[in-house]
């Protein structure tokens, strides 16, 4: 019986052997499958050559693209210097990252960190600053004919800051590693969307066009996306020169596309404070990816003193010129003479803010805002916060803006890579500048510009993309590992 069924298998498979070779069914594994004979092995259909189409060959190359991005944004951190590396360790029980965790019932993975210190200054933050939009805009919104609704600013303002904290969450799960690959994409949006501000989609409020109409009766500030795109393209292309962003080509390089950003701000949204901004962050990310220093002082110098230069200089000769810029910084050179047109915001500013003492009114007491300085809510709300609340208020908003750049600056030191250390020192840089500029401006150390509190001032498309890099920051901290 053995015999018997063995040998008709051999024979069996040799004549099916040669029906494959008859039939062109090269490398079948199953004989009895239909043959098709307009398919060969050697990819003809049909006598034509099978070739993909234009369409599939082109996004195969635009991932092919991706993945050599991926790749440049997996680059380590240069390595520190002996004696100064110090390994990263978890909070402590007691501390209030800890209690937030546990309040919240959820455990963080084993050797996973996330900065719950962070989250925590960010509802502190979010929360005052609620609650001094209301008292800075409620009796503005009720005297207006059109909304007579005190509680117009403060509804508008907490729903988006609801969002925000929706968008911060979702953002913050994600691999900051995807945005750096499609970071050059976000780049040429923000200037699409920043182009069509000049089209019938841009809106005009208050004599500034800036805003994009949305269904809804809805606004965009579209440089407020370029703020981002230009911190996540910046970096990736740091990363990507590698050394060659130390030298003279590669900071070039990185220049331009930092002032092509800028520029689009202030010729296509005619926003002069985020243009600056935008540029600032630009030097700022070379800066801190530069190994030498004594190149920037030496820059920053000059740059003052031709500053300085050009100031007196618009001062003397353009005096009667009727650019609202010029005359800002004639204003600003001598409030007293302006004090009833350019420099009265700001002189009523300081009243406010003398008035206020250490201690202040009380909330809610605040005179300026009954009609004096108009919109208090945006960029003059800290004068409200010195008048109600005094010296000690202005402080707790320090503290509170100093520990959130504290825990930035903690992200970018132990980021697992370079651009996630390079991502939180934009974020880091883009907070510290527009609040240094805000305060600066409030108390008359820099001419009238239109820049906001971070968090705290009115402004939906700002509280919205701030609460996004957040989510970027702390997806960050989500990769940092504990040792």
């Amino acid at each position: 019986m053995r015999s018997r069924t063995v040998q008709p298998i051999k024979r069996q498979g040799k004549k099916a052997g040669r029906r494959k070779n008859n039939t062109h069914n090269f490398g079948d594994t199953q004989p009895m499958a239909p043959v098709r004979p307009d398919r060969f092995r050697d990819g003809t259909e049909g006598g034509r050559i099978a070739r993909p189409t234009g369409l599939r060959t082109g996004y195969r190359e635009y991932q092919k693209v991706i993945d050599r991005r991926r790749e440049v944004l997996r680059a380590p951190k240069p390595a520190p210097d002996k004696g100064s590396a110090r390994r990263t360790k978890p909070e402590r029980r007691g501390t209030s990252g800890g209690a937030l965790r546990r309040a919240l019932g959820k455990s963080v993975a084993k050797g996973q960190y996330f900065d719950f210190d962070m989250l925590l200054v960010i509802v502190f933050l979010m929360c005052f600053g609620l609650v001094m939009l209301y008292s800075a805009s409620a009796y503005e919104a009720q005297v207006d004919v059109q909304l007579q609704d005190d509680m117009y600013y403060f509804s508008k303002q907490a729903l988006i800051g609801a969002a925000g904290f929706v968008l911060m969450f979702l953002v913050s799960r994600i691999d900051y590693h995807i945005y750096g690959a499609y970071a050059f994409e976000i780049y040429i949006l923000s200037m699409i969307l920043m182009a069509l501000v000049q089209s019938p989609l841009g809106v005009t409020l208050n004599g500034a066009r800036r805003w994009i109409r949305l269904p809804g009766n809805l606004t965009l500030q579209p440089a407020e996306i370029t703020k981002i795109a230009v911190i996540l393209f910046i970096s990736y292309e740091l990363c990507r020169l590698g050394k060659k962003a130390y030298s003279l080509a590669g900071i070039i390089r990185v220049l331009v596309f930092g002032a092509i950003a800028a520029g689009g701000v202030l010729y296509l949204t005619d926003n002069l404070s985020t243009a600056i901004i935008v540029m600032a962050i630009t030097c700022i990310l070379i800066f801190v990816i530069h190994p030498k220093t004594r190149p920037f002082l030496i820059i920053i110098a000059v740059c003052a003193a031709a500053a300085a230069v050009l100031i007196a200089v618009l001062a003397s000769v353009a005096a009667d010129s009727d650019n609202f810029r010029i005359q800002r910084i004639i204003s600003w050179l001598n409030p007293e003479a302006t004090a009833d047109d350019g420099s009265f915001q700001v002189l009523q500013g300081l009243y406010a803010i003398g008035s206020g003492g250490f201690f202040g009114k009380g909330l809610g007491n605040s005179t300026q805002k009954l009609g004096v300085i108009p919109e208090a809510q945006n960029d003059m709300i800290l004068v409200v916060i010195c008048e109600e609340l005094g010296v000690f208020g202005a402080i707790i908003i320090f503290v509170l803006f100093g520990l959130l750049l504290y825990r930035l600056m903690f992200i970018a030191k132990n980021a697992p890579d370079l651009y996630g250390s390079l991502i939180a020192s934009g974020i880091f840089a883009h907070i510290a500048l527009q609040v240094i500029f805000n305060v600066a401006v409030v108390t008359g150390l820099f001419p009238t510009t239109g820049i906001t509190l971070p968090f705290i001032s009115y402004g939906g498309t700002a509280i919205l993309f701030l609460m996004a890099e957040m989510g970027i920051a702390l997806g960050i901290s989500r990769k940092i590992k504990l040792e």
